[in-house]
């Protein structure tokens, strides 16, 4: 795996100095004790306060630093990269910002944390400083082990005891609400894939078809794998496994933890099947989706819940200064809004039948179905790889309208058909072949042919998108087949839609279009609209033929 670093010895701190140097304000500092003391706390600090204080091995940002703040962490102590912080950087923490409030230190439930975190607490207490520790066990994936891992679900405790020291509660009462919040969370991951360590040989355990199910932060090996499919699915069996830990009488808050890599596009789309799924009668609030307490690069997610009372929900809901942490929400439907619709559209495309048209459309569009992957793939060798699933997409919603298109009208048929692709068939395509027919519907509500009409709107076509023939697009195999149509019929429109197309193959460099950004040379390779085209063509010409 690649990786953005200088040396694998620095990584850490290079780190650390990064996130102080962009914060945009002197609300944090560091000590001066790099390389081996590596701590983040506030600069702004009243001693008169219960300090809280966390941390544990790098790799895990933006925690823990990143959450170093006004209601929150009043310091974050670092280790390497999955490694927990020594003893003396961890009692170097407690010196600089304990006062006479005392100090409360949260801890993951690891070996290497508890033992360093456990250590500096006693010989801070036998320096005199008041200082707690909280342990916080909250994963789930494995039911029967004794000292389950820290996860997540620790981050609740950092803004509940974050939140009673701002308000100047003691530390037994802090260290007491953590203690019971720590009871109450539940988590557990699931992934795609192993993360993989700057500077370390990388070996993805996983399969192809594969992934695991309560793996843990630092690439631990989950307890089951589990099979690659749908998002709603693999929701359904995490949401399955958190519910018969939750009580089903009580409200929850719910963070949605993206472990590293997954994109937001695919994080809105596991928040979704979240809260459409049974786990939502439970869940008040929500957290994320977003990287709060990652595994470097893992394509994974977790998802923590905790018991809500009165006092946890307004400390949960309180804003604070770190702007890592993503602001607790009630759960809410979406709301819709009507859109507006063109004065007159329903009466002037009224739904009427023509068997021919019904015919010749469905057609053509199966046939664009049916392509979808041969598409992709020619695209892919000239762009980003989704013209055949734009071309099937925009196919596939005309066929679903067809019991509602002015068949036996067909200027009117035509501007619905441009209609439904500008809504449904997303990228310049859609946009294109919408100009193309709504144009044509105009010329022939003037009083164009048919062949005349489609003439004009790739007239427009062209106008608009910028591509004339010779610039290897779809109109490399339109335009010769709609001239062919106009002047000698369908067969031989058919015929010069194939040529246009094949000629596309012998030409070096696209000049419009997204293709054009390529750099590579795409010499016999078929443009993949004008294959579209072509074989749009054949297929009414076949139909043609059989009828």
């Amino acid at each position: 795996m690649k990786h953005f670093f200088n040396r694998r010895e620095t990584i850490v701190t290079e780190a650390l100095e990064g996130l102080l140097r962009t914060i945009g304000s002197g609300d944090l500092a560091r000590l001066d004790g790099y390389p081996e003391i590596k701590v983040v706390l506030r600069a702004d600090w009243d001693k008169s306060k219960v300090a809280v204080v966390s941390g544990g091995g790098a790799g895990h940002e933006p925690s823990h630093a990143g959450f170093v703040g006004k209601g929150m962490l009043t310091a974050a102590v670092s280790g390497e990269i999955f490694a927990s912080p020594s003893v003396e950087a961890v009692l170097a923490a407690i010196r600089a910002v304990t006062g006479p409030a005392g100090c409360l230190l949260i801890v993951k439930n690891y070996t290497g944390d508890r033992l360093n975190f456990g250590l500096a607490a006693e010989k801070a207490r036998a320096e005199g400083f008041a200082v707690e520790m909280v342990i916080v066990a909250d994963d789930i994936a494995l039911p029967d082990i004794a000292q389950p891992r820290g996860v997540a679900g620790t981050l609740f405790v950092h803004k509940i005891s974050g939140h009673l020291s701002e308000a100047g509660q003691d530390l037994a009462s802090v260290a007491t609400a953590a203690r019971a919040a720590a009871k109450d969370i539940v988590s557990l991951g699931m992934s795609l894939s192993s993360c993989s360590i700057p500077g370390q040989p990388h070996e993805d355990r996983f399969g192809a078809d594969d992934g695991e199910l309560g793996l843990g932060i630092h690439g631990e090996p989950g307890v089951e794998r589990i099979a690659v499919q749908s998002a709603d699915r693999l929701v359904a069996v995490m949401a399955e496994r958190l519910a018969v830990r939750l009580d089903p009488k009580a409200a929850h808050a719910l963070l949605i933890n993206n472990l590293g890599s997954v994109p937001p596009l695919e994080m809105s789309v596991v928040a979704n099947a979240v809260l459409a799924s049974p786990l939502v009668r439970t869940v008040k609030l929500t957290i994320g989706p977003g990287p709060l307490m990652t595994a470097l690069n893992m394509n994974g997610f977790s998802l923590s819940l905790i018991k809500l009372d009165a006092a946890r929900e307004a400390a949960l809901l309180e804003p604070v200064g770190p702007h890592a942490w993503m602001p607790a929400k009630p759960v809410v439907a979406p709301a819709v809004v009507s859109m507006t619709k063109a004065a007159g559209q329903g009466a002037a495309r009224k739904a009427s039948q023509d068997a021919g048209t019904r015919r010749l459309i469905a057609t053509v569009c199966e046939r664009l179905i049916s392509l979808e992957a041969t598409l992709n793939g020619l695209d892919a060798k000239a762009g980003d790889g989704d013209t055949g699933s734009t071309v099937a997409t925009g196919a596939r919603s005309i066929l679903e309208r067809l019991e509602t298109l002015p068949l036996a009208e067909p200027p009117a048929t035509l501007g619905a058909v441009g209609d439904i692709l500008s809504s449904s068939m997303g990228g310049s395509s859609g946009v294109l072949l919408s100009i193309f027919f709504t144009a044509a519907a105009q010329a022939m509500d003037s009083g164009a042919k048919l062949s005349k009409a489609l003439l004009a709107g790739l007239e427009r076509m062209i106008f608009y998108g910028g591509a004339n023939p010779g610039d290897r697009t779809m109109v490399d195999a339109l335009e010769p087949a709609l001239k062919a149509l106009d002047g000698k019929g369908l067969e031989e429109a058919a015929i010069a839609a194939r040529r246009g197309a094949e000629a596309t193959a012998a030409m070096e460099k696209a000049k419009v279009g997204r293709s054009a950004y390529v750099g590579a040379k795409l010499q016999g390779v078929v443009d993949p609209g004008a294959h579209a085209v072509a074989e749009v063509f054949a297929a009414a010409a076949t139909l043609l033929v059989m009828a």
